[in-house]
């Protein structure tokens, strides 16, 4: 009954936070590392695996939300009426938003993996994450030229996806990089935290699956159901959370969630550290 209570709570944490700009890991650190360590419950390479799992129902909400997105993508159905003649976001500038980080990820994920995750990395990425979030709303332009998703250009895809490389710093929360510079290249809140979603799918997925083929060992019969709920409850949490961020995003933009991860950061360290 506590590890499903572990789990649910777990993945609840992972929900609502993986697709916010304020840092899944940081708040993983907390909730997980210093309160219910499942690394101690199971074992480390359980507890990792535990968490590419719940990270995968999170990326499961976004391709439910978004669904009719992803189908309009891959060409899968034609566009009618008003929306026939209009812009369309394209995958190829998908794919350039992906490139920058994609590649960097190959190169570099086994040495953040090995030295990069610890408390103390996470809160600088946490500081310099909302310092980044707060220069994009001080200094993006005073009337958005990109609107909606589907007026991005190929630059702007190129220029979020540069930026993204950033949060391969643990902390440094992947969509709020991705948020700040397409507000930076001119997009609307609400467009950048669309491209952001969009993007996280492929990108999120195939990161969790490759980390999951390299963990695959540690899933064991007896484990499964501490997985079950884990990934029922990022699924539900996320799903709720993506609702609730892309209505309030426009509005509130960048300031508070930077507040939110400079207060979290010196949560971390001097409460924990």
């Amino acid at each position: 009954m506590w590890e499903s209570f572990v789990a649910f709570i777990l993945g609840l944490v992972e929900g609502v936070t993986e697709f916010a700009p304020v840092s899944s890991t940081g708040h993983m650190i907390i909730v997980d590392d210093f309160l219910f360590q499942t690394k101690d419950m199971f074992s480390p390479e359980v507890a990792n695996t535990f968490k590419i799992v719940i990270q995968l129902g999170s990326i499961l909400a976004v391709v439910v939300l978004m669904r009719d997105r992803f189908i309009n993508l891959l060409g899968l159905r034609g566009r009618t009426g008003e929306q026939a003649s209009g812009p369309r976001l394209k995958l190829l500038q998908v794919i350039v938003g992906l490139m920058p980080a994609g590649i960097l990820y190959l190169l570099v994920d086994d040495y953040v993996d090995k030295y990069l995750f610890s408390a103390e990395t996470v809160v600088v990425g946490l500081v310099l994450g909302a310092l980044l979030m707060l220069a994009a709303d001080w200094f993006r332009p005073r009337r958005p030229k990109t609107e909606s998703v589907d007026q991005i250009t190929y630059k702007q895809a190129l220029t979020v996806g540069l930026i993204q490389c950033v949060a391969m710093w643990p902390g440094f929360s992947r969509s709020g990089s991705t948020i700040s510079g397409g507000v930076l290249t001119g997009m609307s809140h609400r467009a950048a935290a669309d491209f952001t979603f969009i993007m996280a799918v492929p990108i999120m997925a195939g990161a969790s699956l490759f980390s999951l083929m390299k963990s695959w060992d540690s899933i064991t019969a007896d484990v499964i159901p501490f997985f079950v709920v884990g990934f029922a409850s990022a699924f539900v949490f996320a799903l709720i959370s993506i609702r609730f961020f892309l209505k309030l995003i426009n509005k509130i933009k960048l300031v508070p969630f930077a507040i939110y991860r400079l207060v979290l950061a010196a949560v971390i360290y001097f409460v924990f550290l």
